[in-house]
């Protein structure tokens, strides 16, 4: 077993691989042993690495699928035994993995008659099909069939509707969460002030990403987030010559509450936070990115009208942005210039 040193522990928690299986290329498992905890802490472990495995471990999806001469997902292609649901349907179930957090584009280009899986489709250098054998559809007639698809990395589930893709192109459902389920269970070993508890995590991922590897992002996860609770700085914590007694500070009118905290942000920590933290979806997350937006110190550098033309960043993105800026921060974006006279 591999040690791990704890403040405040007298004995070292160390953890092991008991079991580690393939059982088929788009479902791994993996068995491990965590031991020794004090009582009650697996329980807080195990809820905070099960939640961090299936929401906080990212994965890669195919998000939309690009047909010839399609109007809508109901539609059907002559010489295709798949209507375009269908076939949109088993897009979703396919398992890339990539090493890239960008998005990509790839291409299923075929000719029939013939039985199409994921091995048919072009895909990048850096992105490739856990399972080639997959089913797609099938081709009854000697047709060519083209379909642009694209590929991205997310966390959770992607409900798309389709407000804002182009003609022929229509959203997946995208599914980006590598690990299947997480198991936790807790074993009590000794007596009296003695005992201890040990926790064993049972882990089942879709191929992309092997047991060890998505605990192993999940803990890296539950690291970063307390983050800046440990950056906080004794100033930066209300207090008064009483004392604290509960009660929040009074405000003194929410504009220039915003003003102090869009400012304190500006000044100390803006240019350190990443837009990643806001939990954007993905469309208006790449539309930043692709902007040069980086950081929160970048973001609050356009008012809301300079927001809205960015390429492809339409009003509903500026309203996501707007609302994850106060969600997370309780700051807004700056106003137009012609707002403030």
């Amino acid at each position: 077993m591999l040690p791990y040193e704890t403040s405040g522990s007298t004995q070292a928690i160390e953890w092991k691989c008991v079991e580690s299986k393939t059982e088929y290329k788009r479902l791994h498992y993996g068995r491990f042993v965590v031991s020794p905890f004090k009582r009650g802490q697996v329980s807080t472990v195990g809820t905070a690495m099960r939640r961090a495995s299936l929401q906080e471990v990212r994965g890669t999806s195919i998000t939309s699928a690009r047909f010839q001469g399609v109007v809508h997902e109901y539609s059907t292609i002559t010489g295709i035994q798949e209507t375009i649901h269908d076939i949109l349907a088993n897009l979703k179930e396919i398992v890339p993995k990539s090493d890239s957090d960008d998005l990509e584009e790839a291409v299923l280009s075929v000719t029939g008659p013939k039985e199409v899986t994921a091995g048919d489709t072009s895909l990048p250098p850096y992105v490739k099909a856990i399972d080639d054998s997959q089913y797609i559809f099938t081709i009854t007639q000697p047709i060519s069939l083209n379909i642009e698809l694209r590929i991205q990395k997310d966390c959770g589930y992607r409900i798309e509707t389709l407000s804002g893709y182009r003609d022929g192109e229509l959203p997946v459902d995208a599914v980006s969460m590598p690990v299947r389920n997480v198991n936790c269970s807790v074993h009590l070993f000794g007596s009296g002030r003695a005992t201890r508890e040990t926790s064993f995590i049972e882990i089942w991922t879709n191929g992309s990403l092997t047991p060890y590897e998505a605990i192993k992002e999940a803990s890296k996860k539950l690291i970063d987030l307390p983050t800046p609770f440990l950056q906080m700085k004794n100033e930066d914590v209300y207090s008064s010559e009483s004392g604290y007694d509960g009660t929040p500070p009074v405000s003194t009118g929410p504009s220039s509450q915003i003003y102090d905290m869009n400012k304190q942000l500006e000044g100390k920590l803006s240019e350190t936070i990443f837009i990643d933290q806001l939990e954007l979806p993905a469309r208006a997350f790449n539309c930043l990115k692709k902007a040069e937006i980086h950081t929160i110190a970048d973001l609050l550098s356009y008012s809301r009208e300079d927001s809205s033309k960015i390429r492809s960043f339409g009003q509903k993105s500026v309203d996501q942005v707007s609302k994850a800026l106060w969600d997370h921060f309780t700051i807004e974006l700056p106003k137009d210039e012609s707002d403030s006279n």
